[in-house]
């Protein structure tokens, strides 16, 4: 008789157990208590029903205005955990079949696995899943300490209906949204702008330089001493008013005045000239010549011959 109540006992013991570990497996498989799994999908039926059972108030319209408070502004730049609150134990942890899973992680447990991270250099590196740069989206760091994109992550596990980390495989990992990627990124850009204005500036500075001092070489030299000449020359002439178009009409006017000149001459005198007119014509122009102005042009002898034809 004895025999046969352990031998039962054990075998109840054996059915409890295989019960036990396989309502640990269904809870296991279960997406609903993903880290970065929609948590407001799985409430909605709770809500629903905690809504039906609230009381209606009535709403009484005094025609006053209501002030409106406007909506807090998260801290971007904050990091906080998404995991939810530990599930309750299944039957297989409380019997002892399987360990139960690991306590949330304090600050400090956080800090340090931020700096084992850190350390790795898995922020700096693309995304293990999208091997794309973290950039500006949104980041997350498991207790393992890795680092992945959050929506990449939120992919792997809807994939693989597992929540085990991508690199180590480690169960049932805490998650934490941290900026260390978009702080890296940040910074790089900064440098990249600075890098570049630093470089128009020295250019800038060195084409103003080589504007300024002669260089040493020979040729160089013979160079940039010719193009300063032309330069100098070239304001000389431009800082002179040359009116051509005026120039060109005291030509044309001179030429008016010869021509006009030279027809009256051969209206009233198509004979040729004796030698007592020509000398009038000299001893007139040598008169001409005594006066204050000596250097008399073609005009002033041209006149002085009209005058002495009139």
């Amino acid at each position: 008789m004895l025999k046969n109540k352990g031998h039962s006992s054990k075998k109840e013991n054996l059915a409890v157990n295989a019960v036990a570990l396989q309502d640990h497996i269904l809870h296991d498989l279960q997406l609903r208590n993903l880290s970065v799994a929609d948590h407001s999908k799985t409430q909605v039926q709770k809500k629903e029903n905690t809504s039906l059972q609230r009381e209606t108030k009535a709403v009484i319209d005094t025609g006053l205005k209501k002030t409106t408070q406007c909506p807090k502004l998260e801290d971007s730049e904050k990091e906080y955990v998404l995991d939810p609150k530990p599930p309750p134990l299944t039957l297989a942890q409380k019997l002892g079949l399987i360990g139960p899973p690991p306590p949330p992680l304090s600050s400090d447990d956080w800090e340090k696995v931020k700096q084992r991270s850190l350390l790795q250099g898995d922020s700096v590196q693309p995304c293990p899943i999208c091997k794309e740069e973290f950039e500006l989206r949104p980041q997350v760091l498991l207790s393992c300490s890795h680092v992945f994109h959050r929506a990449c992550l939120q992919a792997f596990e809807k994939f693989t209906n597992k929540k085990t980390c991508p690199l180590c495989r480690k169960n049932q990992y805490q998650t934490r949204v941290i900026h260390d990627g978009a702080r890296l990124f940040r910074i790089k850009c900064v440098t990249r702008i600075q890098a570049y204005w630093r470089g128009y500036v020295v250019r800038k500075w060195y084409r103003n330089l080589r504007k300024t001092v002669p260089p040493t070489d020979a040729k160089l030299r013979k160079k940039f001493f010719e193009k300063k000449f032309t330069e100098i020359s070239h304001r000389i002439l431009c800082s002179y008013n040359t009116n051509i178009e005026e120039l060109f009409a005291e030509i044309d006017q001179c030429l008016a005045i010869n021509r006009s000149v030279l027809q009256q001459f051969e209206e009233k005198y198509s004979h040729e000239l004796t030698e007592e007119e020509w000398e009038k014509i000299q001893a007139q122009n040598e008169t001409c010549a005594c006066l204050e102005d000596p250097c008399l042009g073609a005009h002033d002898a041209h006149f002085s011959l009209s005058n002495f034809l009139l």
